[in-house]
């Protein structure tokens, strides 16, 4: 029987009110996506949220930790710096006041007060993080993710449940964690990773650093100069390897001249807790008699690795290099679509700073800009004292290159500040093509290196001479007139020395 009139306008009446609505529920489900989600609010991750969101994409950051900051700003870079910079002022109040004209009768440290000094600013800072989310509207989500998919992550949550969140394009920021030795348990009390040297509640009598990097370098100069009798003990022929060959053999003599010992090319067989001290085997890495030492606690610091186990990533394919890390391209994309990842979970320096501009320049690119970041141009610093600061190429990289260059010294004991401070000991070192006089590389040895080295950050960025810092005026007296000396040492004089 042919449908009426009346019955078809209904019918069709009927189906537009069903295709509406299917394309509202349709278009709801989408809009209760994410745009970006971030898993990880390490230094990298969480400024790739607030970065995300200044763009107007809809952001969510997922942390497991249940505190914002990541390794840096919870067991890293600022409770290590609130420590470094407490047990220096202590050794400046013992050993130092008393050539200023300050003379105290005793000197005592607290180090319960000391540990929460360092706590309060973790905790501040912390909470600024949280509170620049609510500002710039990113979703915060506590739990660790696991991806599901290319756009959708599994989170656990504190409480014992789970949720989905969805993105259309996941990035990941979960950084690095501790590297183990063979044959070594860290149980953070007597063989402690850099985050139980952070929370040790007494000064151990002896302290030995395995590994002269960064991160052992800094604490063992953070519990030295409180007392501890400290020996490094390093695999290798040098510390830092990564530093100035020139620099670093004057910043090792710094460093022994403060107490601190040097055990190199020594390799760690095992470490024995079950006595009442710690016993160290250790033999030349090149292999031959082994030895004992003793030590109160034990400071595992051979180096980071990428944070990227358990994360399901194998599930999706997601090509990774034998050290676990993310390949990546320009534009921090993985080789699995809508899969990009940042900061220590990808090739390039394992620094935070390094992290921050990943993640800047990576949102970019998903919200069709441009990023951009030149690993050559990263600044690397030792938080010691004094301060050890580089950026661009080291002496030994220049001639392995092959170019011809030119080199320009200056030494602080020629600094006016420095000398009326009493605070003089260091150098500022520069590199110069030398036919184009175009610096290729700055390392500075000195108190607030890591101040002064982004006058340099900046030169080498916009690929300035050495001239040009020699002839830009700086103020006088300060540090920074080192820099300008050392500049005009390059490509002709210096006026001081």
């Amino acid at each position: 029987m042919a449908m009426s009139t009346i019955t078809r306008r209904k019918s069709i009446t009927l189906s537009r009110t069903t295709l509406v609505t299917s394309f509202c529920r349709r278009f709801s489900a989408a809009s209760d996506d994410n745009d970006v989600v971030i898993v990880g609010g390490g230094p990298g991750g969480y400024v790739a949220a607030i970065k995300a969101a200044q763009l107007g994409l809809k952001t969510t950051c997922i942390e497991k930790r249940g505190a914002l900051g990541g390794t840096c700003l919870n067991v890293g870079c600022i409770p290590s710096k609130a420590l470094l910079h407490s047990s220096h002022m202590y050794h400046e109040a013992k050993h130092a006041f008393a050539n200023h004209g300050v003379k105290c009768s005793s000197v005592e440290i607290d180090v319960a007060a000391m540990m929460a000094q360092k706590d309060k600013a973790v905790s501040n800072l912390t909470r600024g993080i949280e509170g620049l989310f609510k500002k710039n509207k990113v979703n915060y989500v506590k739990g660790y993710g696991k991806f599901l998919s290319p756009s959708e992550v599994s989170v656990d949550t504190p409480e014992g449940g789970s949720t989905v969140v969805k993105g259309k394009h996941i990035i990941v920021a979960t950084g690095s964690d501790v590297k183990s030795l063979p044959g070594i348990e860290i149980d953070e009390k007597t063989i402690v990773s850099s985050t139980g040297a952070l929370a040790l509640t007494e000064i151990p009598k002896r302290l030995v650093v395995i590994g002269a990097g960064y991160i052992g370098l800094e604490m063992g100069s953070v519990w030295g100069r409180l007392g501890s009798e400290v020996t490094v003990v390093e695999f290798g022929p040098e510390i830092v390897p990564t530093m100035d060959g020139e620099v670093r053999k004057q910043f090792q003599r710094s460093l022994e001249k403060q107490g601190m010992k040097f055990k190199l090319k020594t390799k760690v067989v095992s470490v024995d807790t079950s006595g009442d001290v710690a016993k160290l085997t250790l033999e030349p890495s090149a292999g031959g008699e082994q030895t004992t030492f003793e030590a109160d606690v034990v400071l595992v610091s051979a180096g980071r690795v990428p944070f990227t186990a358990g994360l399901g990533l194998d599930k999706l394919g997601v090509e990774m290099d034998k050290l676990g890390r993310i390949l990546v391209n320009e534009r921090f994309a993985s080789n699995v679509p809508g899969v990009y990842a940042i900061g220590d979970v990808i090739p390039g320096p394992m620094l935070a700073h390094k992290a921050e501009e990943d993640g800047v320049a990576c949102v970019e690119f998903i919200a069709g800009k441009h990023g951009h970041v030149d690993y050559d141009l990263v600044p690397g610093v030792v938080y010691t004292h004094p301060e050890v600061a580089s950026v661009g190429k080291t002496e030994e990289q220049v001639k392995t290159l092959g170019v011809e260059y030119r080199v320009g010294k200056f030494p602080f004991m020629a600094n006016s500040r420095a000398k009326a401070i009493d605070n003089a000991e260091g150098l500022v070192k520069i590199l110069a093509e030398k036919e184009t006089d175009k610096i290729l590389g700055v390392h500075i040895m000195s108190p607030n290196a890591g101040e002064l080295i982004h006058e340099a950050v900046l030169a080498l960025h916009y690929g300035a001479s050495s001239e040009d810092i020699a002839r830009t005026c700086h103020a006088h007296p300060t540090m920074s007139e080192a820099v300008k000396e050392a500049a005009m040492a390059t490509y002709d004089k210096p006026i001081h020395i």
